[in-house]
């Protein structure tokens, strides 16, 4: 294919990372590129739950009911314990929250969703969004940057040809081997080899088997056996086979459908199970975090940023997490709204929060009785940068706390959900939110001057009103969520995140205009 001869950002790496973050820069109107070495997406289920917060980030791109149709039922959302698939002593535990339909702390619970399903869903939305933009079987051979931009050589796997690319802007999604980490000179650091192993994608007749037990994951308690992975809890599984890091034979091993189907017997403790092979993949488990998550103008995103032990089922998520920090802000640089410092507080805002992933992956690895996957981790994230305006003497908060409360968060926290009534029209605060800055209150009249002003110096921004004609919420409700009167307004970033907060309407013209200003890096209007 012919790649574009310039684009504003260019994205390296077509998995679940890259192609969210397609889609969300198609949303903010950017102009991008996406390659990805690979012919098509994964055919591999690899991660498969998607939390709670990413659920929220789907549903802002419209595609929440699609990834729910592509997944496993709540029902399946289970963690069974026991010797073998048939063990009459196994037990079944919930995940660490449980889902809240209509309520509760978030309208979108987390689901699981294999990521080739999940991958298949992003890549047909990615590509509608940015036709010819999206190139598979395309890959980044090499690149150099300056203070203009990145000029980056690609490679039409297809073809074989050969073109460079200007871009202003290059993200690494490109995984924990990432060529444009390297490129950039960015080096990572933590332990590797926490646990090496063989997953082996094959087809059974499971789903009678695990009726009265059916389950997300089949961790067995057989010392060496490892566990089963749930694709459909019917005929589609995984198998994840500890591997010893010291034996050679694994391509021998990788290669031997005979002997995988019998590993798969034994494991599941059905030595007359019909097994059909369908494919290996070797994995191992590292908990690294990259020393910079930007060098001039690359950035890095997702595994190229941080590899986080499978255990908690948040490494995929924190990625998606990433591209959502970061869309907005490449939206706002590249349209000239923002200064590039905006782009400093990606990795002040997401580095942090990854280190403290990894550190509760790897407590969860090392905890004698198993783990619980808390769904609704990510929900509690909150970011401490120059585009989140706090009180100085505000104490500092750590990037994730499970026991936080669903209100009262304060500028750099999540917005919170608060269930709207009244049909048809938003279902919940977080609808309310778009691709500019949201300026929520109670109390619209009183804050309309305001908005004027900043809307008048062409900051991004939309004036919304708690109640409308089709929905209702009581000004208590708004006092409890939020922390603040009824006569006082949020600023919500495009991101969902809180930027700053006031309890009344200021009596000058700028106080809004000067807190989008510091939000963004850029100067303040003059007089």
């Amino acid at each position: 294919m012919r790649f574009p001869d310039a684009t504003c950002v260019l994205v390296v790496g077509g998995g679940p990372v890259g192609l969210a973050l397609s889609v969300l820069l198609s949303g903010h109107g950017v102009q991008h590129l996406l390659v990805e070495a690979r012919p098509g997406t994964s055919r591999h289920p690899k991660a498969r739950g998607v939390s709670a917060r990413s659920m929220e980030i789907l549903r802002r791109c419209g595609l929440e009911e699609e990834v729910r149709r592509a997944g496993l039922p709540a029902s399946h959302v289970f963690f069974y314990r026991g010797r073998s698939l048939v063990d009459p002593d196994f037990v079944r535990t919930g995940p660490g929250r449980a889902p809240q339909e209509g309520g509760g702390r978030t309208p979108s619970p987390g689901l699981i969703c294999p990521q080739d399903a999940l991958e298949a869903v992003l890549a047909r939305h990615a590509r509608t969004l940015a036709p010819a933009h999206v190139a598979f079987s395309a890959r980044l051979l090499s690149f150099t940057q300056d203070d203009r931009g990145v000029r980056a050589l690609l490679e039409d796997r297809t073809t074989g040809t050969r073109q460079w690319v200007h871009a202003d802007w290059l993200v690494g999604c490109d995984g924990a081997a990432s060529t444009v980490r390297t490129g950039a000179g960015i080096a990572m650091s933590g332990p590797t080899g926490l646990g090496h192993y063989l997953s082996i994608r094959f087809e059974a007749p499971l789903g009678e088997v695990v009726a009265d037990r059916a389950s997300a994951s089949y961790f067995l308690t057989t010392p060496g056996r490892g566990g089963f992975l749930a694709v459909d809890n019917d005929r589609h599984w995984i198998y994840q086979y500890p591997l010893d890091p010291r034996q050679d034979d694994t391509t021998a091993l990788a290669g031997d459908h005979h002997r995988l189907a019998e590993l798969v017997r034994d494991a599941a403790g059905l030595p007359d199970l019909q097994v059909a092979v369908q494919d290996t993949m070797t994995w191992r488990a590292d908990a690294r975090l990259a020393d910079s998550y930007r060098r001039s103008r690359v950035l890095l995103a997702g595994d190229a940023a941080h590899v986080i032990p499978p255990t908690g089922g948040h490494g995929m998520n924190t990625g998606i997490g990433d591209a959502d920090n970061l869309a907005w802000k490449l939206a706002a640089v590249t349209a000239g709204t923002a200064g590039e410092a905006l782009l400093d507080t990606y990795q002040d805002e997401r580095r942090p929060l990854a280190r403290q992933v990894i550190d509760l992956s790897l407590a969860n690895s090392r905890a004698a009785g198993g783990y619980r996957i808390d769904d609704e981790l990510l929900l509690t994230a909150a970011y401490r940068s120059t585009a989140v305006l706090t009180d100085p003497d505000t104490p500092a908060r750590p990037p994730l706390d499970p026991a936080r409360e669903h209100g009262h968060g304060g500028p750099g926290t999540r917005a919170p959900h608060l269930p709207l009534t009244g049909t048809p029209g938003p279902s919940s605060t977080l609808d309310l939110l778009g691709t500019t800055f949201t300026l929520l209150t109670p109390s619209a009249a009183a804050w309309q001057h305001q908005y004027d002003t900043a809307a008048a110096a062409g900051l991004p921004l939309t004036l919304r009103p708690l109640t409308t004609p089709h929905d209702t919420a009581p000004h208590a409700q708004w006092t409890d969520l939020f922390g603040i009167p009824a006569t006082g307004a949020v600023l919500i970033r495009p991101d969902g995140h809180t930027a700053w907060q006031a309890p009344h309407p200021p009596t000058d013209d700028a106080t809004l205009l000067n807190a989008l200003h510091q939000v963004l890096s850029t100067p303040p209007t003059p007089h």
